[in-house]
Parts: structure tokens; C-alpha cells; sequence
């Protein structure tokens, strides 16, 4: 049915748009496998946040200026057929990322971390009856890290560690200079296989889908190499060591859902619930002077969507969907300043033959922030567009 197909391409446009809860950039979704016939799906989305905050301390500085930048996503989804029960898909995309940077005067000026991810998943659909499939796979995602902290804020952080007795953030603070001090850490890129299960029911009269999708977490292995100082500064730059940094990601579990309200209209919407809380940063030599994270996630997201679809004739359909992520409170961390959002798309989608055309504009206001040295991040946004090319064959 025409109205299935909508409601699956208003999922797979809304990926990666919002600005989501830990370092989520883009789910996999799975309405392709629910295609007829054979079908691929090319994606693309941008997303430009705005996010900066005003300093507590008028020594810190003003403000932070702009930390955020902009970020593009990719996605691709292949289906085939294998008889009357079998498809598999495949999917490509990038789910996770982080790109802060603090460039203006001030306490975090120089303070800097990205974060870029692959994956590929590749999954098989079995249907049990006319009204209920289950399918599972297997996905491959592989991520690097770098971070870099500069002197204003490493300094304060060794001398807490040399007053608690720490001879090795005694003996950089002694051959340190103000304003020679800055640390690197750079994770090279690394692999880890996951897991994918889940069921749907169908009722395709009334245009109505349920599916439940379980997604295994998994821990990264980085090879890191730790470094403090700068090297053109000689005897202050001191390499701290190479070891491996064990960063875990979340599991998550997601209720897609859509359902046919009126002819021609469609309901659609998604709960997300992903382990965010599991996520901490912390290379081994950093850990072993301050004796803490670089940087974490005190809890774990939840992210509700909810959307309704028109179809205006053969050709066109339009979509209007609202997103929510709660606010939880509590300390922020500096290179993800925000907690929760809220977000409202618009879209619509164009058919013509073989070919599926979605476009969208997503707004999204993002939760303010109070994080460990009382800046407070407030009033910010972001806004999105996303393109998917559907072709049946």
C-alpha cells in the first residue's frame, strides 16, 4: 500500500536530523525491509546547531561563543526478496559523532573534541505469517576519537592531583610554564561487531505496523596516545604514554509504530530508550593523574516521536512530526553542553513511477545546560534539512 510506504520514508528522513541525547547522529531504521519488492534508498541530512553559554566567573570570561559545528549525514539501505518470506537488508550509515570546539577568548578557549563513526548492518526479515515477521543481523561500527584540553583548564586539574600527593602532576606543573600546558589524547580507529533482533505485526488494511528493535552494545578499544605540553616547547612536552581506552556504548531498544487514522492519513512515531549512562571517556594516563573522566553521561535517553502523514493525490504526500527528549538535570559536561530537546518537522514526499522523493526541515531547541564550573548554557538551537531517493526495481 502507498500509505505504508510514506510512513516509512518520514522514519528514515528524521534520522540523524534532531540534535539527540548522548552522541546520537543517526539510528538505523528498518522501513526498508518492509518495502515491496526489491528497493534502495540513498539519504542525506545536515544539521546546523547553535550552542554556546555565558561564564558564572567574570574572570572565566563573557561568553563561550558557538561550541557546536555543523555536521552532515549519509545513509544508504538496500532490500531484496529471497522467495516469499525471506528479504534481507543491507544499511549503511553514520550513527554517532561529536564535533565541539570553544574558538572565542576566555576559560575553554582551546578546548576541542570530535568524534566520527561508520557502520554497516546488515539484517534478514523472516515472515512467521501473513501478519508477523521477525528479523535480526549483525552490525559493524567503527568509531575514533581525539581530545584536546587546553592549559586554562589541564593546570587547575593537575594542581588538585599534586596537592593530593600525585609526584608525576607535581613534576609537569614544575617544568610548565603558564601557558605551555595543553593535552592531547588521540584514539585511532577501531571496530566492534553488535547484534540486532527484533519483531513486527502488521495489519496492512488499515495501513497499521508495530515494530520492536533490540540493538546490542558494545565496547570500543582505542588505541590512544596521551601527550601534555607542546613538543616546540622542549622539555615541557612530556608524552604521557600509549595505551588503550576502553570506551562502552549503549544498548538501545525502539517502538516504531504507524497506523492508518482516516483515508489517506497516516499516524506514525517511535520510543527510544538508549544506555547512555554506560558512556565514559577516560584514557588511561589521564585517569591515572586526575583520577577521573575526561568527559560522560550521567543518564540515559529517552526520545519519543510522534508524527502524522497526508496523502494530497498519486504523487504527492506531506508530514508534520514533533520530537521530545526530557531534561534531566544535574552537571554537564562541557563537550555536550545541552539536556534534552524538542523539535517540530515538516516534509513532504513526491512518487513517480518507480522513484521516491523525501525532503524535510526539522527545528529543534535545545535544553539548557549547567555544567561543573556554573557556565550555563541557554537559549540554543538547531535546525536541519534532510533529501532520500527511494527506487524500487
Amino acid at each position: 500500500m502507498k500509505i505504508l510506504a510514506m510512513g516509512a520514508s518520514f522514519v528514515a528522513l528524521s534520522a540523524g536530523m534532531a540534535l539527540a541525547g548522548g552522541i546520537d547522529r543517526g539510528r538505523l531504521t528498518y522501513g526498508a525491509l518492509f518495502e515491496t519488492g526489491s528497493y534502495a534508498e540513498i539519504g542525506f541530512s545536515n544539521v546546523s546547531p547553535n550552542v554556546s553559554g555565558k561564564y558564572s566567573n567574570p574572570a572565566f570570561g563573557t561568553t563561550t561563543g558557538d561550541m557546536a559545528g555543523s555536521y552532515r549525514n549519509y545513509s544508504f539501505a538496500y532490500k531484496r526478496d529471497f522467495g516469499e518470506k525471506v528479504s534481507f537488508g543491507l544499511f549503511v550509515n553514520t550513527p554517532y559523532g561529536a564535533d565541539a570546539n570553544y574558538s572565542v577568548p576566555g576559560l575553554y578557549n582551546g578546548l576541542s573534541a570530535k568524534w566520527s563513526s561508520q557502520q554497516i548492518a546488515g539484517v534478514l526479515r523472516y515472515e512467521v505469517t501473513p501478519a508477523i515477521s521477525v528479523y535480526g543481523g549483525v552490525k559493524y561500527e567503527r568509531s575514533k576519537a581525539n581530545i584536546e584540553i587546553p592549559d586554562t583548564l589541564i593546570r587547575g586539574g593537575l594542581q588538585q592531583a599534586a596537592l593530593g600527593g600525585n609526584a608525576q602532576a607535581s613534576a609537569i606543573l614544575g617544568a610548565s610554564p603558564a601557558g605551555t600546558l595543553a593535552y592531547t589524547a588521540e584514539g585511532d580507529w577501531d571496530g566492534r561487531f553488535g547484534f540486532i533482533v527484533g519483531a513486527a505485526y502488521e495489519k496492512p488494511e488499515i495501513a497499521l505496523r508495530v515494530g520492536l528493535t533490540y540493538e546490542s552494545g558494545y565496547t570500543h578499544k582505542f588505541d590512544s596516545v596521551e601527550t601534555i605540553g607542546s613538543p616546540a616547547l622542549g622539555p615541557t612536552f612530556a608524552a604521557l604514554g600509549n595505551g588503550t581506552t576502553e570506551v562502552e556504548m549503549p544498548q538501545s531498544i525502539t517502538l516504531d509504530f504507524q497506523t492508518g487514522v482516516a483515508k489517506d492519513t497516516l499516524v506514525f512515531g517511535s520510543i527510544r530508550w538508549a544506555e547512555w549512562s554506560v558512556w565514559q571517556v577516560r584514557p588511561p594516563a589521564y585517569g591515572a593523574v586526575f583520577g577521573s573522566d575526561i568527559t560522560n553521561f550521567e543518564n540515559d535517553v529517552f526520545t519519543y516521536q510522534l508524527g502524522v502523514g497526508r496523502r494530497l493525490n498519486e504523487n504527492f504526500s506531506v508530514f508534520a512530526r514533533a520530537s521530545y527528549e526530557k531534561s534531566n538535570g544535574g552537571i554537564a559536561s562541557r563537550l555536550s553542553p545541552t539536556d534534552g530537546s524538542r523539535s517540530f518537522g515538516i516534509g513532504g514526499t513526491y512518487t513517480k513511477d518507480a522513484i521516491k522523493v523525501t525532503g524535510g526541515i526539522e527545528f529543534v531547541k535545545v535544553g539548557d545546560a549547567v555544567d561543573g564550573s556554573g557556565t550555563r548554557f541557554a537559549g540554543n538551537d538547531a535546525v536541519g534539512f534532510g533529501l532520500s531517493v527511494g527506487y524500487h526495481f
